[in-house]
């Protein structure tokens, strides 16, 4: 080395930095690569993300190889540095060399590749790979070595080397996934992806029409009667009870009412016959349930009972789609009622509206844990059963109940306290 030319000696240096800030990089490209975007474009055939792929299949090795490759050139280079010092300026080089080289090194060959890699991990990662790849298959029975004493080092902590990567991510992480990617996402379809993600959390008695308000047809009443509230329906699917809501018989679809009011004399038991099974649900069923149910089953209403096996109300296929799509038909004069605005800023609201329904439409945030009607969440802070008009407050919501009528809270009106 003493007969080698400084300039020779200084070239070799500047190489070794360079290959340093190589597998500094390498290192930081190939651990921060988006492990999904690299999983889509192997999925595509993208040749570099299939090399990164092999490659993170086995990190240990991975690992191995560059960190093999990185202190060999970090420990050569620093001997070439000695050598350069004292040749220039004696035993006091040694001193010099290793302050100016940890410097160099520090800013040149690990915090900026580093950096560079944190910001750009495809750019880096992906060429990268084949160099990589090359070096492992020529370093591997070295690879292999150290691997076999780190590993056998880390099987005494409890930890093994070969369990794989685990990238599963729960229901939570992945709706800050598609939070954070607002920018990449449409704003409709990132509404339809956390309302999906919602289904869990949400109930059936959450969305479903409470049964006074359910119109059905009543098996007991006059035929004529009967025909005339089926011809007059706009609902496209009815429940057929005897007597109350709790004793249902079938339902009956529009297309099969047709069909029985085209007969010559239609009869109950024409009507009866017309009607299929009805498909029950109890109340606390999620709605993801509720929407595989009715997939497996070819089933498009559905009858909720509470634990006691009484009807509570019903659930359409469409009820449930639109917590995920939104409202498929425009609403009706009595839905536009449900909320209105008033002229001080604050709200006229049905009583018997879903909580939820008010938090989506206002984007506020009443409990929903408890009641699932604006009547219901009234009657459980007040303990009772109000009888005339009186104010309370929920959380940071003022509610001043407006109107009463057969103990239920019909209008009342509301207002966030600011």
């Amino acid at each position: 080395m003493n007969d080698v030319p400084l300039s020779i000696l200084g070239g070799i240096l500047f190489f070794l930095i360079i290959l340093s800030a190589f597998f500094s990089s390498s290192e930081t490209g190939m651990l921060s690569v988006n492990k999904y975007r690299l999983k889509h474009l192997a999925k595509s055939k993208h040749r570099s993300a299939i090399k990164v792929s092999e490659l993170l299949e086995r990190p240990d090795r991975l690992i191995g190889v560059i960190l093999i490759g990185n202190n060999f050139v970090n420990i050569l280079a620093s001997a070439i540095a000695t050598i350069i010092a004292v040749r220039i300026w004696g035993d006091t080089g040694v001193v010099i060399a290793t302050g100016a080289l940890t410097l160099v090194i520090l800013i040149f060959a690990e915090v900026t590749p580093k950096t560079l890699a944190t910001i750009h991990p495809e750019r880096i990662a992906f060429p990268a790979s084949w160099v990589l790849n090359i070096l492992l298959k020529i370093l591997y029975p070295l690879v292999v070595v150290v691997n076999m004493m780190s590993n056998g080092l880390l099987r005494i902590f409890g930890v093994h080397a070969n369990q794989g990567n685990q990238d599963n991510i729960s229901t939570e992480e992945l709706r800050t996934i598609v939070n954070e990617a607002s920018g990449l996402i449409p704003a409709a379809h990132q509404e339809m992806l956390l309302s999906i993600l919602d289904l869990e959390k949400v109930s059936v008695e959450d969305i479903m029409i409470p049964r006074n308000e359910v119109i059905g047809i009543d098996i007991e009443d006059d035929i004529e009667e009967i025909i005339d509230q089926i011809c007059q329906s706009r609902h496209t699917r009815m429940p057929v009870y005897s007597g109350e809501i709790n004793k249902v018989i079938g339902i009956l679809h529009a297309r099969h009412a047709a069909v029985f009011l085209r007969e010559e004399v239609p009869t109950k038991a024409a009507l009866l016959k017309a009607t299929v099974e009805p498909y029950f649900i109890p109340e606390s069923t999620s709605l993801n349930t509720v929407l595989l149910n009715f997939q497996q089953g070819h089933q498009q209403m559905g009858l909720v009972v509470d634990e006691y096996g009484d009807v509570q109300g019903i659930a359409t296929l469409e009820d449930v789609l639109e917590e995920i799509v939104g409202e498929f038909t425009p609403p009706t004069e009595n839905e536009e009622d449900e909320i209105k605005t008033l002229d001080d800023g604050s709200f006229r609201i049905e009583g018997t509206i879903h909580i939820r329904e008010i938090n989506k439409t206002l984007n506020w945030h009443l409990p929903t844990d408890g009641p699932k009607t604006l009547n219901g969440l009234i009657i459980e802070t007040l303990e009772l059963i109000p009888e005339h008009p009186i104010g309370l407050k929920v959380g940071n919501y003022l509610i001043e109940i407006l109107e009463i009528e057969d103990k239920v809270v019909k209008y009342a009106k509301l207002r966030l306290r600011r």
